[in-house]
Parts: C-alpha cells; structure tokens; sequence
C-alpha cells in the first residue's frame, strides 16, 4: 500500500509544475526600457486621455520601473495572445516611471498609488481622467505569481460598458 501511495505521490507532484505554469502569468524573457529617463508621464497620460476618449477606452496606468522584474512580467503577459485583445480593445496603456521611488512622486500622490507596497502598481481611468481604480495594496507588485485568470478578470472588469468583452469559454 505504501508503494502504490509513493506512486501516487511522484505522479501528482510531476503535474503540479505544468497546472500551475499553465494559469500564471510567464517569466519576464525580454529587458527592454519600458520607463525610458526623458519620458514625460503626464504628457503621456493627456495623449492616452484623447486617443481613450476618441476610441471609448481606458487609460492603465503602470508605475514601475526598469529595475522591476514584476514590471516586465506584467508588461510581457498585456502582451499574451489571451490577454492583448483585450488590452488592445479596452485600454491605452502608459508607464510611469517611479525611478528608485522620487520620479513623478506627484502623479504616485494624484493617482492614490501606495508604491511602499510595491511596483508593477496600477490605476485606471476613465477617459475624463477620473481614476477608477487605485493599486493601494500592492495587488499586481508579484506580477510572477499572479494568475492570468486574475489579471483577465482585472481588465474585464475596469473595461469601457461598450467594449466589454464577452464571457470566455473557461
């Protein structure tokens, strides 16, 4: 009986690793200067405002920086064939630079963002520019654990009434 438990064991344990790659979100494999140092965060924020407000989207806002591996794990999973359609549907997305945390600290307080817990941290707006959603507990700042599930749900639900995107076959 032992035996067939051990088994059971070594057979179980040797699917765990591909159940568990398959719904979380994939290591980060690029490092590219996604908070580039001469970019302007509230120019970009006012450029997503107008192309969001003529296409019916959202504005994401990504404070981070290139020192933040979860950065670019989420950068990487807005990117995923299951997930790009509805970023690209629903959102402009902009990065924000937070620097080593004293880079745009006025758009950190505007945006309510609570980046002691951590970065990738996120907002969304709507259009006008009325924030939606503040990241105040470090929800997405362990990028590499979380669950597509968990970040498709995220985008669906701050998603534009107009663009949402139908229930998934799950």
């Amino acid at each position: 009986m032992k035996k067939l438990i051990s088994i059971f064991l070594l057979v179980a344990c040797s699917f765990a690793p591909a159940q568990l790659a398959k719904h979380t979100l994939n290591p980060a494999k690029q490092n590219r200067n996604l908070y580039p140092d001469d970019a302007n965060a509230k120019e970009e924020i006012q450029d997503a405002l107008a192309r969001a407000k003529e296409k019916n989207k959202r504005v994401l806002l990504v404070f981070g920086a290139n020192w933040c591996y979860d950065c670019f794990v989420l950068e990487q999973a807005l990117h995923e064939s299951d997930i790009a359609p509805i970023r690209e549907k629903s959102y402009e997305v902009v990065h924000v630079d937070i620097g080593q945390g004293e880079k745009n600290t006025d758009l950190m307080k505007k945006y309510k963002m609570n980046i002691e817990r951590g970065v990738p941290a996120l907002a969304v707006l709507d259009a006008s520019g009325k924030l939606l959603f503040s990241d105040k507990d470090g929800e997405f700042e362990a990028a590499r654990r979380m669950a597509r599930e968990d970040l498709i749900a995220f985008l669906e639900k701050w998603a534009p009434v107009e663009s949402k995107n139908p229930p998934r076959n799950r």
